[in-house]
């Protein structure tokens, strides 16, 4: 029996020399798991303090491992020095540990996640580097939430109280590096960005931090992202409140570090809570339960005991607590599963030459594969909230509460939550029942007390007292100087742009540096396309001016709210109405006139035929019809007309065109009167149309945007548009027009038309604007100078100084009165009318129609014999008395007898066989 038992293990250690095997029972007493923390740090205290509460807990419920005890072997790793943390923690996995909680800090947890993987060991870290990724290291399991949530509530903050651009400040190394780069990302995302930022390393003396911290006052931005240690945040805060940047103006945000230092110290210095008025920070956030209350209950003795009793519990606590149960729930599926644990040697820990690398004690977990997918399966609600990893190996619902430094402690003010990625005041777990709200409208926090003990929100950036001078591009104009122009005496840029811009500067409350740089030669317009360019060149760091706000600008530079509105508008030359024996006619067009008397001859034609059967008044020699169809067409103009119409469809043909002469003898007597009374300026061009539908040249401002527009735009061609640079140009070209090498009209903005009008009177403008523009002043892309300056304008406006400015360069003379209403020629086309002509049409056709089909219906009923010229015969004859009797009989009594009150004053008319018509026929 015995060689029997020693037979298996003799062959192994024959066939593996130098491999030797552990193993242990499936479900063994004891089960080793490690902790690499940094002891007298305030976070590795508090992990230590919670590691044993939760062991004390598991190991203390005999349903959780069934009988198996947990035990933890802590290393001590300093996070300062890497190397040394590092060969401390490689010490320390030598170990036969199956998991490991932490480590806490990045730096180690990148190393040792080598390590991991190799020996198939989790680690259950609550380092929040966001590098450190699941894919690259399988056996890394976070069991806190990422920097990458942390930084998008940071952008969050940043976004909601309208900053465009901070500061960030951070430890120089790869905790801090990667969690800048990842609010880089975040800021990015919300359209704000990181205008300077500043690393330091942990050893940093106190005068390199002050060098640190003058150098962020020299920059624009006031908002400082501060994304370090307790101990190095607390040196810098301390020095900030001496170097007086904790007072107004400024806007601090600390990182998660701050919180977790004030919820685990029970007492801070005085000075240091002080210094820290008005800062901002966040805290991953722990849902209220019973659980929870029921840890904090038990914290001081636990505390007390582990010798760490001025340290109270924080997030990490509760995180660190969560992480060792959540081993337990995967080691109890582990073994329920099967899963056994052994470790064997690692051969391939030798050098090229044979010789071991001296660390044949690091052993390899055999199931360790099994076990780390049990730990990201677990799902269970522990005290910091609900434990269960999406497919990435993060947590879910990672959320942060928004808190400001006041008094002796901290306020909550908000919480951000990836859920919905909004701020909100209400807590996160009250949102998960319900689908997410995403709308930036319900963004909402409580008030903030800011540093300087203020409520108003901080600009967030001033211009740096000894920052350089910007360099303002102007337009050095050729014509329409007074717009902008530079001095010939002085040398100095003025103009009305130029008071509107130091206007709006003096209302600014910190100064502004600048000198104007002008832009172009003052021989002719410059190009402003250019202008606008160099400044995305770095050329200029602003440019002001009457400079249009156009979709392609805007591409390359932010402009302010415009101080003046503008559109393109059409100058044509004008004449004024002459009247004369013959201005009867001009009230309607040619056309007009054309189709008005061909509708009188066929309104009389359709009643003639209508009425011409069974209508004595419409019947007689050719001559007498002819005379009769004229008589009564015109005569309807004046509702003269003396002939009856008897017949039903007759009566209604009439009643339409009575309605149709009605509208147009309004129209024209309205018109005339007009035209009879009233100055009429004329021009021949009407709108933008009889542009586009002619071949004559058009006429620009040299330098202006029109010229593109009208190319691209309007689609007219290049070869037609006449570059024009001066109002004397403007005049001339018109003067002469398109057959003596002049234009047919101008296209230019407004204001230049306006002031061009006040001295040129026999000029116009033609039709409505056809654009909407404004001027305004350019800066770079996220300038904050941009956002003060359209608030600045905005006063300007509701203040009446922009109208005073106005009024100052742009007074208008005497022909402006009579110039600058729009034009149009007051003739009525046929346009206007067509739908009055298109029923009275309708009317007459429909009319005809069933008119000869009832005459078709008679003629088949009452001729044996069938032929046109018949049925032609049978339609011009003229019907029967008997059947003309039956219809006066069906006519209405009041229609018959005021017929025949009529005809009873008219003498009997001659008809074509020369007898008498009696009355009653």
């Amino acid at each position: 029996m015995e060689i029997a038992f020693l037979m298996p293990l003799v062959l192994s250690l024959l066939l593996f020399p130098n491999s030797i095997c552990r193993s242990l029972a499936a479900r063994p007493p004891v089960v080793n798991i490690g902790s690499i923390l940094q002891l007298n740090s305030t976070t590795g205290g508090v992990s230590e303090v919670a590691i044993h509460a939760a062991l004390e807990d598991i190991n203390s419920d005999p349903t959780v491992l069934n009988g198996t005890t947990l035990n933890v072997l802590m290393k001590d790793a300093s996070c300062l020095d890497g190397f040394l943390g590092m060969v401390q923690a490689l010490q320390f996995m030598e170990t036969d540990a199956i998991a490991i909680i932490g480590p806490q800090c990045s730096t180690i947890a990148h190393i040792i996640s080598y390590v991991a993987n190799e020996l198939r060991v989790p680690l259950m870290s609550f380092a929040s580097d966001a590098t450190l990724s699941s894919i690259q290291f399988p056996f890394f399991v976070r069991t806190a939430p990422s920097d990458l949530y942390q930084m998008a509530a940071v952008a969050a903050v940043v976004d909601y109280n309208r900053w465009k651009i901070v500061t960030a400040v951070y430890i120089d190394d790869d905790y801090g590096r990667n969690g800048i780069a990842a609010l880089d990302d975040a800021l990015t995302a919300k359209r704000c960005k990181i205008s300077y930022k500043v690393g330091f390393p942990a050893n940093a003396k106190n005068s390199d931090l002050i060098n640190l911290l003058v150098s962020v006052s020299y920059v624009e931005s006031r908002v400082i992202i501060l994304h370090t240690g307790a101990a190095p945040g607390l040196r810098l805060f301390s020095m900030a409140n001496r170097l007086n940047m904790m007072g107004n103006g400024y806007v601090w945000i600390a990182t998660d570090w701050l919180s977790a230092y004030l919820d685990s110290n029970s007492s801070v210095p005085a000075d240091i809570i002080y210094g820290m008025q008005g800062v901002l920070t966040l805290r991953p956030h722990i849902p209220n339960s019973k659980m929870k209350s029921s840890l904090v209950s038990k914290w001081s003795r636990q505390s007390k005991k582990y010798n760490h009793s001025d340290l109270r519990l924080s997030s990490y606590g509760f995180q660190v607590y969560d992480s060792v149960w959540a081993l337990a729930h995967a080691l109890d599926a582990f073994f329920d599963d099967g899963g056994r644990i052994s470790f064997s040697n690692d051969s391939r820990l030798r050098d090229a030459t044979g010789g071991t690398l001296h660390l044949e004690a690091m052993s390899i977990f055999d199931m360790g594969n099994k076990l780390r997918e049990k730990i990201r399966k677990v799902n269970f609600t522990g005290v910091s909230g609900k434990v269960q990893f999406d497919a990435s190996g993060d947590l879910i619902h990672p959320a942060y509460d928004i808190i400001n430094i006041l008094g002796n402690g901290m306020r909550t003010i908000g919480f951000w939550s990836n859920y919905s990625g909004l701020l909100s005041t209400i807590p996160p777990e009250d949102l998960y029942s319900k689908p997410p709200n995403v709308s930036l409208a319900n963004e909402r926090l409580y008030d903030v007390i800011w540093p300087g003990e203020t409520a108003q929100r901080p600009r967030g950036w001033v211009f740096p007292s000894n920052a350089k001078e910007l360099r303002i591009g102007v337009p050095n104009r050729f014509s329409f100087r007074e717009f902008v122009t530079k001095d010939n005496v002085t040398g100095s840029m003025k103009g009305y742009c130029i008071d509107v811009f130091t206007q709006a500067l003096a209302l600014l409350p910190y100064p502004v540096t600048y000198k104007f740089v002008p832009f172009g030669s003052g021989t002719e317009n410059p190009h402003y396309d250019k202008l606008v360019q160099m400044i995305e060149s770095n050329e200029f760091d602003g440019a002001i001016g009457d400079v249009a706000i156009t979709m392609n600008r805007t591409v390359i530079a932010d402009f302010t709210q415009p101080f003046i509105e503008t559109g393109l508008v059409i100058l044509s030359p004008v004449k004024k109405h002459i009247t004369t024996s013959w201005a009867f006619l001009q009230p309607f067009t040619l056309e007009m006139w054309c189709i008005t008397g061909v509708f009188f001859l066929v309104v009389g034609v359709v009643v003639w035929v209508l009425e011409h059967r069974i209508n004595d008044e419409f019947r007689g020699s050719p001559r007498q019809q002819m005379i009769t169809i004229f008589w009564f067409s015109f005569s309807t103009l004046f509702f003269a007309h003396r002939e009856n119409t008897m017949s039903t469809l007759g009566r209604g043909v009439l009643l339409i065109w009575l309605f149709v002469v009605l509208i147009i003898q309004s129209s024209y007597t309205a018109s005339l009167t007009s035209i009879l009374t009233v100055q009429q300026l004329d021009t021949s061009i009407r709108g933008i149309d009889d542009l586009k539908n002619s071949d004559d040249p058009v006429g620009f401002q040299v330098g202006s945007f029109a010229q593109e527009y009208m190319v691209k735009e309007l689609n007219i061609s290049r070869s037609r548009l006449r570059p024009l640079g001066s109002p004397q140009q403007y005049a001339e070209a018109l003067k002469l027009g398109p057959k003596k090498g002049g234009v047919m009209a101008i296209i230019d903005e407004r204001p230049y038309v306006e002031l061009f009008l006040s001295s040129y009177c026999k000029i116009a403008v033609a039709g409505s604007d056809f654009t909407s523009r404004g001027w305004g002043f350019a800066f770079p892309r996220d300038s904050p100078l941009q956002v003060d300056l359209s608030t600045a304008i905005l006063s300007l406006s509701e203040n009446g100084e922009l109208q005073r400015i106005h009024d100052k360069w742009l007074k208008t003379g005497e022909c402006a009165t009579d110039t600058s209403e729009f034009i149009d020629s007051n003739q009525l086309r046929l346009e206007s009318f067509w739908g009055l002509f298109l029923i009275c049409g309708v009317a007459c056709i429909l009319a005809l129609l069933i008119y000869f089909g009832i005459m078709l219906r008679k003629y088949l009923r009452h001729e044996p014999k069938k032929s046109l010229r018949r049925f032609i015969s049978f339609v011009d004859d003229k019907e029967p008395p008997k059947n003309r009797k039956k219809r006066s009989q069906s006519l209405p009594a009041s229609s018959t007898g005021s017929l025949s009150a009529l005809d009873i004053e008219r003498p009997a008319r001659p008809v074509r066989n020369g007898s008498v018509i009696d009355i009653e026929s």
